[in-house]
């Protein structure tokens, strides 16, 4: 056999070495290594010179070349011998003979002989000899199609250098390291490659490891024409076993959610509206008809209905359509059915398929009108019974949260009773805000559509004129309280004392301090974020309160929104149009009142829980379980009760919360995830891949008008109403908004929300200020720059930018 081997030749490891057969399989498989030729390691032997040399150097170009080793124990799947033998690079045609006979003596050295008596103990032998045309690289370095350290195979490792990747793999200098997965991450600020290159490398690297059935170890460089493969290896270290094959789809989605659960949200929050999502969904499917054996056999999608990611609560959505295919009705209209999950991205075929019967034909179309028929009467009389069952329910909340236990007394386990009884009273029979808040939905959807066939937008603006500005909605009550603390503040000239002494301030005026105090007795338990028991209520901090008096003062009054009764014969001089539009507005109206009522008596209910689980860390604390009562947020539900009831599995909360916290401090300094994130496989740790904010420039955007008036004036994007402020007549942009933002509410000219609907909160705050409100306006708060100039225009839902500042 000749002395040199061309590429295409060098397929024996016997012959041409490991790291040539490799380079040989990689040329025959796709890929392009630099051309190369082989010259045996048995030519080196007599020390004459090499025959055909010049020729073989020829056919590869001018040169300079790379001069390297192909052992044939090198780049085995047992041993790689990296960094053993010498690599010569940059070398001439003149010096190529001489180059070759020093790699091939390096076989020689006692580096490798130490080497190959630990790893192998076989004996010293000089190497085959790669000539390989030079690459006149920008960058290059290594990759590895599984991480060798943490010895998963779901990631690639890549490490970069600028110029020649010898430095690197030697160990002169430092790569710039990255880790790909769904999603390239660079250790460092990247400084030689970019995002789409590292995700080409790991490709590159993830190709080569399927030509050779096993996790590869890659050398690789980028020149002027591209990215080229220099070598691959196996991998040697230790890994962990490929995992089987899991396609199953999991979707978590915030764009609903994030309005209840904002932010960072803690363990114990999380578990539980985990807990309370679970018992009422149950409850909701089987107020529709579905059997209790159904919901049973189900009980794995109601306890799995939200998901936890970085730190934020998500849908996750498979489920909820999962429970959405169980209803009445399903078969006959999925299309329309579907659009009740509320969400901008349509479920993914896959899923819809996959999930829930067929579409009805034949006599299963008859068994299920049956089946929606019986839900339909269900409801109706659920309409029916619907005062008793509120009765009823007020009546068990006022027994509940009115008891008399006194939280500041009680002992864990009375604690975790009390909790308990919490549970199975008001959590696990949350059936008038259930039935209420659906009989809303379609009184309000079937009124709101009536209005429009018959009177067209004039019917449009006639609902949104009624149904909203109720004085017996207990969310606008705060307002209107507000307006009056402020006119007596700015009466008795507190606006001074208020702003510097707090409540202290209020000592020298009692008719004040009786209104404040009777608004914290009431109002005590809403705040910013409510839904969140971590969060401090006006109870723990009224600083937010008596800025919104501060604020109300400073202001003057307001006019409020007067609802004039409408003209209705000359609206529908059809006398039965008439009875029918004024009954079912009527009946809405109750719907819409009740809704937000009873949504009040559940920031009692979280607010009461909130206390309870205090309560709770206050005594851990004081037996030395956690260092601080508040660090109870950091635990399960589970955890909490179980530590208290006998059930739970670790005595060391401590560790249990240094754990907790640590997470989520590294997740709080980490941007929000995406909206959306599509997963395969176990869902316990989602990956996702960063987007950037798309740019909008447009000057005018519309989006739901919900309180009619024009201003134009300065926006201010507030995301945090505890720790920002508005300046009296400014415009308040917002990505949503609760009961606690009621100080900046009280300075605004106009609210523009990202979320919300004619229900939500800001709106109905906005119509009893009597401002301009718009919501549902996606992206404002990147949209909008904060301090440039706005005009809002709430009855018909347009926002138009001018790009400056006034």
């Amino acid at each position: 056999m000749p002395f040199i081997v061309p590429q295409d030749q060098a397929q024996r490891v016997e012959d041409v070495g490991g790291k040539a057969a490799a380079l040989s399989h990689l040329a025959q498989n796709g890929f392009a290594p630099p051309a190369f030729f082989v010259i045996r390691a048995d030519a080196f032997n007599t020390g004459a010179p090499l025959i055909g040399l010049s020729d073989a150097l020829a056919q590869l170009g001018a040169g300079p070349f790379a001069v390297r080793s192909s052992a044939r124990q090198e780049d085995g799947a047992a041993h790689s011998h990296a960094g053993q033998f010498d690599t010569l690079l940059n070398v001439p045609s003149e010096d190529v003979e001489a180059a070759a006979r020093r790699v091939w003596k390096s076989g020689f050295s006692d580096t490798v002989a130490t080497y190959r008596a630990l790893k192998s103990q076989a004996g010293a032998e000089g190497p085959a000899v790669i000539v390989q045309r030079m690459i006149a690289a920008r960058a290059a370095g290594v990759a590895f199609s599984a991480d060798p350290v943490s010895g998963r195979r779901d990631r690639v490792v890549v490490s970069a250098i600028a110029g020649l990747g010898e430095r690197l793999v030697s160990g002169e200098e430092d790569g710039e390291d990255w880790t790909i997965g769904p999603s390239a991450i660079c250790a460092t600020e990247p400084a030689v490659l970019n995002e789409a290159q590292a995700h080409q490398i790991a490709a590159l690297a993830r190709r080569a490891e399927e030509v050779f059935g096993a996790p590869q170890d890659i050398e690789w460089a980028i020149d002027d024409s591209g990215l080229h493969i220099l070598q691959s290896r196996p991998i040697t270290t230790p890994l962990l076993p490929l995992p089987n094959d899991d396609n199953t789809l999991t979707i978590f989605d915030n764009s609903n959610i994030v309005e209840s659960y904002p932010g960072m949200v803690s363990p114990l929050t999380y578990s539980f509206a985990v807990h309370v999502y679970a018992r009422v969904y149950r409850a909701f499917v089987a107020l529709l008809g579905v059997p209790a054996s159904t919901i049973a056999a189900h009980s794995a999608v109601f306890g799995n209905m939200l998901g936890r990611v970085d730190g934020r609560v998500y849908y996750n959505l498979v489920n909820w359509y999962r429970a959405l295919a169980l209803l009445p009705g399903f078969s006959l209209n999925r299309a329309y059915m579907e659009t009740m999950m509320g969400v901008d991205t349509p479920m993914p075929r896959d899923v819809t398929d996959s999930i829930g019967p067929p579409p009805a034909t034949g006599s299963a179309r008859i068994v299920e009108y049956l089946r929606l028929t019986r839900a339909g009467m269900g409801l109706v009389w659920q309409a029916i019974l619907l005062p008793r069952t509120r009765r009823r329910f007020y009546a068990r909340l006022n027994t509940a949260l009115d008891s008399g236990f006194d939280v500041s007394r009680a002992g864990p386990t009375a604690l975790a009773a009390e909790y308990r009884k919490i549970e199975s009273t008001l959590l696990d029979r949350w059936d008038a805000p259930l039935v209420n808040d659906f009989l809303c939905m379609i009184a309000f959807g079937a009124s709101r559509n009536l209005l429009e066939k018959w009177l067209g937008p004039e019917g449009l603006t006639l609902h949104n004129d009624v149904m909203i500005g109720q004085g017996d909605i207990i969310s606008a009550e705060p307002a209107q309280r507000i307006l009056k603390m402020g006119q007596i503040a700015k009466a008795a000239g507190l606006d001074a004392a208020l702003k510097v002494d707090g409540m202290a301030g209020l000592d020298a005026h009692p008719e004040l301090r009786r209104e404040v105090e009777s608004y914290l007795e009431k109002f005590g338990d809403r705040c910013t974020e409510e839904l969140k028991l971590e969060s401090l209520t006006l109870r723990d901090d009224p600083s937010s309160l008596l800025a919104a008096i501060l604020a109300s003062a400073q202001r003057g009054a307001s006019k409020t929104h007067n609802v004039q009764d409408p003209d209705w014969p000359a609206l529908f001089p059809n006398p039965f149009k008439r009875a029918v539009a004024k009954a079912i507005i009527s009946w809405t109206k109750s719907r819409v009142r009740d809704r937000e009522n009873l949504r009040f008596e559940r920031t009692r209910v979280f607010g009461y829980a909130r206390r309870v689980f205090l309560g709770l860390g206050r005594e851990f604390a004081a037996r030395g379980l956690l260092d601080a009562p508040r660090d109870v947020f950091c635990l399960t539900t589970s955890e909490i009760l179980g530590a208290v009831e006998g059930y739970g599995l670790s005595g060391d909360l401590k560790a249990l919360v240094a754990l907790r916290k640590a997470e989520d401090s590294a997740a709080a300094n980490r941007p929000d995830p995406p909206e959306r994130i599509e997963l395969r496989g176990p869902a316990i740790a989602p990956v996702w891949a960063e987007t950037p904010d798309a740019q909008d420039d447009a000057t005018r955007r519309s989006a739901t008008g919900c309180s009619a008036g024009r201003v134009t004036a300065v926006a201010r994007v507030i995301r945090d109403p505890r720790t920002q402020s508005l300046a009296a007549g400014e415009i308040l942009v917002a990505r949503h908004t609760d009961p606690g933002w009621i100080a900046v509410f009280s300075n605004a000219s106009a609210i523009v929300v990202e979320r919300g609907s004619l229900l939500s909160h800001s709106a109905i705050v906005a119509r009893e200020l009597g401002i301009p409100c718009v919501v549902g306006l996606k992206g404002a708060t990147q949209w909008i720059a904060d301090g440039e100039t706005l005009t809002v225009d709430g009855a018909t839902g347009e926002v138009e930018r001018h790009f400056g500042k006034l």
